[in-house]
């Protein structure tokens, strides 16, 4: 039986990988690490209570010890860290403890790895291991109108959140050149797709529209972006893991680059015909003061994962975004859960007898 220790995956990719992974594969075992911090939902999980394939342990990718034990009791094949702090705006208030999870965190998952594959003696590595890091297309700056991002561009971040991705993805290059680390970088494009929790554009944008609530858009909204949806990212990790060539960078994009004005559009006009709603209209717009350092075009090139391993985005925005809100709108009581905070009950009514 094949083992994967995530962290991270009680968040938005997280679980979709997990939920991706025990669909798909009979023979794995999942186990995974995450802290329950504000955006992180064990409810997401909820229907894999019974499933032996999937062992939930609530605690911190900082914490050595716990980490250590883990890789000691689950001796795991794989170690893929999705755990993030990811809210560019968070970050721009708080950047501490994006240096904190995203930095720190990761030289400790890796350097607990280190201590349980790697033989300093022999110098060398447990066969069959891997460390796959889940990094972000922010890392790279920002485009000009022309041009994408390839797995050769130079690291050029320019917010706290992005800075702190680069740092740790820096750090997994430095354990794979210094030590011979098996490991994987991959950088995605902007997620969309079901359980995204509701700060960021979308799940916002199509809760706000339901309430006829305003829809803030920064500066003039022509900010570019390339909008992958979650399970065919899900899908592009797995095959890094299980056959990307070890030390290797993997660009993951959708090929669907769109300004955040027409998203936000294309939801009102969406959610109005849907729920024959007149009042969802363009005039809940809002343009607001823009985000600070915010760059204005991100765009992918996956050629490389598309060459090496067969890889390529499966879904259209245009059939991904139907998906989107046709979850959310068959989940407004998990939408309800989630903006009120009544979600973080969910983790202690599930182990208050535990």
């Amino acid at each position: 039986m094949t083992t994967y220790l995530t962290t991270g995956c009680a968040g938005f990719i997280g679980t979709t990988f997990v939920h991706y992974m025990l669909s798909r594969y009979t023979d794995i075992r999942i186990i995974n690490l995450d802290a329950l911090t504000y955006a992180g939902n064990l409810e997401n999980l909820k229907d894999l209570e019974d499933d032996p394939r999937h062992i939930f342990v609530h605690g911190n990718i900082c914490d050595k010890e716990l980490v250590a034990k883990l890789i000691a009791d689950y001796d795991p094949d794989y170690i893929i860290n999705f755990a993030a702090e990811s809210h560019v705006d968070r970050s721009i208030a708080n950047p501490e403890i994006f240096v904190t999870t995203n930095v720190m965190g990761t030289v400790n998952l890796l350097q607990r790895a280190k201590e349980a594959w790697y033989d300093a003696g022999q110098k060398t590595w447990k066969s069959g291991k891997k460390y796959v890091q889940v990094s972000t297309d922010e890392v790279y700056g920002a485009l000009g109108a022309e041009g994408f991002f390839t797995e050769t561009t130079p690291i050029n971040p320019h917010s706290p959140y992005s800075s702190s991705k680069a740092s740790a993805d820096h750090f997994v290059k430095a354990f794979h050149d210094t030590y011979g680390m098996p490991v994987n970088i991959t950088r995605c494009s902007n997620n969309y797709g079901h359980f995204q929790f509701p700060e960021k554009l979308i799940p916002l944008m199509i809760n706000n529209a339901k309430n006829h609530k305003q829809l803030p858009v920064y500066g003039d909204g022509m900010q570019i972006r390339d909008w992958l949806y979650v399970e065919d990212h899900c899908k592009a990790i797995d095959m890094v893991a299980t056959a990307g060539r070890v030390g290797e960078v993997y660009n993951i994009g959708g090929h669907n680059e769109r300004p955040n004005i027409f998203i936000v559009k294309t939801i009102i006009h969406q959610l109005s015909e849907r729920l024959h709603d007149p009042e969802i209209n363009e005039g809940l717009i809002k343009h607001v003061e823009d985000r600070l350092g915010h760059d204005r075009r991100y765009g992918i090139d996956p050629s490389k994962i598309k060459a090496d391993l067969g890889w390529y985005p499966e879904t259209t925005f245009e059939v991904g975004i139907v998906k989107t809100i046709d979850w959310y709108l068959d989940n407004q009581e998990w939408m309800e859960r989630v903006t009120s905070g009544e979600y973080q009950k969910y983790y202690a009514e599930m182990y208050k007898n535990r």
